[in-house]
């Protein structure tokens, strides 16, 4: 066992309790709710063939190893916090609520247009919210999992009782669309939801954890600058700086025993098994990686929400998207618990259960 796995067993084996001892914990006071959800995507779909007219790639050669089949781009015309406040103001309308309901939007975003104002900033003003509370963090393609458990610890805490998480990403602008292993993974998205306090105690987090492994950080990071490549690795990056890098074998390694130890601990430390989870909602980074990890775990592949195929890696709004779809096509209701998993940049990966 490795020094990151050992890590994990232990972390996960501080959070039981006593034998005889319940493991979820016990709820009193303020509870949190998701009462919307929505989601935006780019006007342009593009598909596996379109990209082979410029890409040195085919149809076949994605599909068999990412199973992406196509992804949506922004155009040169549409922003980013164009689509997220689009995504907020369907989940708004979702949730029966005003732009002026909220008390505060967080965004998750690997890379924003901007460094200041926050996205988050921009985004409310989109929506005619201001002076809704904003701001944003960046834990790459964990962020919405991330914003998800700021957003309930905030109001489970009392300082607020209507926050909208938001994940939105346009990532098509920092590929490098020379590099076929790379350029054809990532969609533009985004996605909302709508956190709001609850009587019901019971409902919310029952669960979560983030990590990350700076020590193998190069493994899926972008550059801005020259000082930050490696010595040595220079001419690998041929002045592609500001385009994200990949060491896929790396990454694959690292995800599928991340995902699956995620998973299994959280589920754990609350004392479930997989049949008492109605979903799972995964980041979608690569179908290979999602099929190891669940024939691991041994869930049913109908509680496993796959849409890769459709819209690629969308980055931080990835899980927000998958959410968005259980809930309006059904496959989740209030009441039913929900496991949360994630992988990205950092590196960094967590894992959530929710009582819905």
């Amino acid at each position: 066992m490795g020094r990151i796995e050992q890590e994990l067993v232990r972390k996960s084996e501080r959070c039981m309790t006593s034998p005889g001892e319940t493991k979820t914990p016990a709820r009193t006071g303020i509870g949190v709710e998701i009462v919307g959800s929505g989601m935006a995507l780019p006007s342009r779909r593009v598909t596996n063939d379109d990209l082979a007219k410029f890409v040195d790639t085919s149809d076949e050669w994605i599909v068999q190893r990412t199973g992406i089949r196509s992804r949506y781009l922004l155009g040169d015309d549409q922003t980013i916090e164009g689509i997220a406040g689009d995504a907020v103001k369907s989940a708004l309308a979702a949730a029966g609520l005003e732009p002026g309901d909220l008390d505060l939007l967080i965004c998750a975003s690997t890379r924003p247009d901007f460094l200041c104002p926050a996205l988050a900033c921009r985004v409310v003003e989109q929506v005619g919210a201001i002076p809704c509370g904003a701001f944003d963090l960046n834990v790459a393609c964990s962020g919405f999992l991330a914003a998800l458990g700021v957003g309930e610890s905030m109001i489970r805490s009392g300082s607020y009782r209507t926050i909208a998480v938001v994940g939105a990403e346009a990532l098509s602008r920092v590929v490098n669309w020379e590099d076929r292993r790379t350029c054809v993974l990532f969609g533009d998205g985004a996605a909302c939801a709508i956190l709001k306090a609850s009587d019901d105690s019971s409902k919310g987090i029952l669960y979560q954890r983030l990590h990350s492994d700076a020590e193998r950080g190069r493994a899926l990071y972008l550059p801005e600058e020259q000082g930050q490549i490696p010595p040595g690795e220079e001419e690998r990056y041929n002045g592609k700086l500001g385009t994200l890098q990949m060491n896929g074998a790396s990454v694959y390694k690292f995800a599928v025993q991340i995902l699956a130890d995620s998973v299994e601990n959280a589920l754990d430390a609350v004392g479930m098994t997989s049949d008492d989870i109605s979903m799972v909602i995964p980041h979608q980074s690569n179908i290979r990686m999602l099929q190891s990890s669940w024939k691991r775990l041994g869930f049913n592949e109908d509680k496993i929400l796959i849409n890769i195929d459709k819209y690629g890696n969308t980055g931080a709004a990835s899980c927000g998207i998958c959410l968005h779809e259980c809930i309006a096509t059904g496959r989740v209701k209030p009441g039913d618990k929900v496991v949360f998993v994630a992988q990205g940049g950092g590196l960094s990966w967590g894992a959530s259960v929710w009582q819905l």
